[in-house]
């Protein structure tokens, strides 16, 4: 710091002309210096020393450099920073998310128009061992689609409700694979009106899903065999509707497709084993 000070002076304060006498009184530094002790002072003037002399052999210019200088231990190497390589993934470290194997079933909903919901509800056969489905045993779930219009009570008559019919309705899938591979092993597409008794009620425009005899009911279907490497599959929902504007207006029904997905993990075959 005294070498920067003395830098400071020595550039900043012009010089008093022979016969004059200086505006400003000369600083009394001695009034100002704080109490330290004997070493620490030492180690002050060492420090003010080293930096004296820079600047009286290299000028202020490169006081920085040997500020910088006086800062670095010599003997001191900086150590090499390492830096840990990817572990590539085991089958066993792979996991897919899927509410539908924690629970064993799942409800996932679509709002088709205002206050008006579109429920797609899937379950498993035995709820209770969807963690145990693996590639080669039958996994076999059901499912249901049904409509509710939140604008009116539960129990209201179906003028009072905005209709809505299904036309088709299917099912396709998705395989993620330890391979990288995908494939599509599992289909399913139907009428809706031949999936349930002749008797319920329906137009040209499909099956009705909202009436009192309730909506479209697949009690069962299976996933058969997969690959060997799968440990989860995607099933896409894909459902086309007509949708009723207006309670009760034959004029005012629009058509749309509505998609679901649901993912299911796939245990492998030697945990299923153990």
């Amino acid at each position: 710091m005294i070498g920067v000070v003395a830098c400071v002076l020595s550039r900043g304060t012009p010089e008093t002309p022979p016969g004059t006498r200086s505006p400003a009184a000369p600083l009394n530094l001695e009034r100002n210096i704080v109490s330290i002790s004997s070493s620490a002072t030492r180690r002050i003037l060492a420090v003010g020393a080293a930096f004296g002399l820079a600047v009286s052999l290299a000028g202020c210019s490169q006081l920085a450099e040997v500020f910088n200088g006086l800062q670095q231990q010599p003997g001191v190497a900086e150590e090499p920073v390492a830096y840990a390589s990817p572990t590539p993934l085991t089958t066993e470290d792979i996991a897919f998310d899927s509410l539908f194997t924690y629970d064993g079933s799942v409800a996932l909903s679509t709002d088709v128009a205002d206050q008006l919901e579109l429920r797609l509800e899937v379950w498993a056969a035995n709820p209770k061992r969807t963690n145990e489905w693996d590639s080669t045993t039958p996994k076999t779930f059901g499912f249901a689609v049904n409509v509710y219009d939140n604008y009116v009570d539960e129990k209201a008559v179906l003028t009072q409700k905005r209709r809505v019919y299904i036309s088709s309705i299917s099912i396709t899938s998705q395989t993620a694979q330890t391979s990288g591979q995908v494939q599509n092993p599992f289909q399913f597409s139907s009428d809706p009106r031949t999936l349930v008794p002749t008797d319920t009620l329906r137009s040209d425009r499909g099956l009705l899903l909202n009436s009192y005899q309730g909506g479209l009911l697949v009690p069962e279907t299976t996933i058969n065999q997969l690959p060997a490497d799968t440990y989860g599959i995607t099933l896409e929902f894909a459902m086309t509707i007509a949708v009723e504007g207006v309670a009760d207006d034959d004029t005012s029904f629009s058509q749309q497709t509505v998609y679901q997905y649901l993912p299911i993990a796939i245990s492998s075959d030697a945990t299923t084993e153990e």
